[in-house]
């Protein structure tokens, strides 16, 4: 949507009587006291001088900056307005017609505040159903069977899950809305075991649960580690950077350390520590029944 500054409320209020009005006036001769009949000024210009019994309207040219956009008789001509925040200029300012605004990219113009918003962005399981305009904001939609997403974004959309038979591998873990498909190799030599294939999808499952910025921070205090490797959590970490320090946890933890996960969140009164501790369980038995005696369900 195309849409006008907020200095326009103002243009448009004293406009409005010259919109009404005919393209001529009526105005009263100085010099004899008689009523004559003026022409008004074409858009583009101004009335520079009134029409007298003896001569015409004198109408302007309006100076660079400034614009009328109707017949007037008005004595100056408008200043151009200024597009405001996170708007860009769509058509520039000319001497018939003030400048007309936008909304810069990643924003949409919201009628109910009269201003641009950021483009809303589709959570972990959901995909970009339309991307967001100028004009329209962005619209999401839940990533069907077979589909995840695991990032917040305004652009992105559903992405299938990794099919594990066709490339060699075992299904340990079958994907969800918001992570991939969790695969393995069963050649013989893997050491990994069920807690270094749950890391995968950790970082997902943290962003997923949602959980307050005080929960968080707690859930980053008491991530179990060795020694004195514990780095210091203060309240002025914001989600991200707390995001960060769990996501470096998760990339250096051990297994026994992700294994320990499960309790401690739920001793952190993170519900989702059950549910955690059940996908690690599902790992394990299909690393068990497809990795260790070599069966492949069908």
């Amino acid at each position: 949507m195309i849409f006008m500054t907020s200095l326009f409320p103002l243009v448009l209020l004293s406009m409005r009587t010259v919109a009404a009005s005919p393209r001529t006036f009526t105005n009263t001769d100085p010099n004899t006291g008689m009523s004559v009949v003026c022409d008004s000024c074409p858009p583009g210009t101004y009335l520079r001088a009134r029409c007298t019994s003896t001569s015409k309207s004198d109408c302007a040219p309006c100076p660079s900056g400034s614009f009328t956009e109707l017949w007037n008789y008005i004595p100056k001509c408008l200043r151009c307005g200024i597009c405001g925040q996170h708007q860009v200029e769509k058509t520039a300012c000319t001497a018939d017609k003030d400048c007309q605004c936008e909304c810069k990219q990643g924003y949409y113009y919201k009628k109910k505040f009269d201003m641009c918003l950021c483009h809303s962005e589709c959570h972990y399981g959901e995909g970009v159903l339309t991307k967001g305009t100028a004009d329209e904001d962005t619209v999401c939609y839940s990533c069907p069977d077979g589909t995840f997403s695991n990032t917040v974004s305004a652009q992105h959309n559903c992405t299938e899950h990794k099919n594990c038979s066709a490339s060699g591998l075992q299904l340990l873990l079958r994907g969800s809305a918001w992570h991939d498909s969790v695969c393995a190799s069963c050649e013989h030599g893997t050491t990994k075991e069920g807690a270094d294939y749950l890391r995968e999808i950790l970082p997902s499952f943290f962003v997923h649960q949602k959980l307050s910025i005080k929960r968080l921070r707690r859930v980053a205090v008491k991530l179990p580690y060795e020694g004195n490797r514990r780095p210091a959590v203060t309240t002025d970490l914001n989600r991200s950077a707390l995001y960060e320090q769990i996501n470096a946890w998760i990339a250096s933890a051990t297994a026994a350390q992700i294994r320990q996960l499960p309790e401690m969140l739920t001793k952190a009164g993170v519900n989702a520590g059950e549910r955690l501790e059940n996908k690690l369980k599902r790992i394990n038995t299909q690393l068990s029944e497809r990795c260790v005696t070599n069966e492949v369900e069908v």
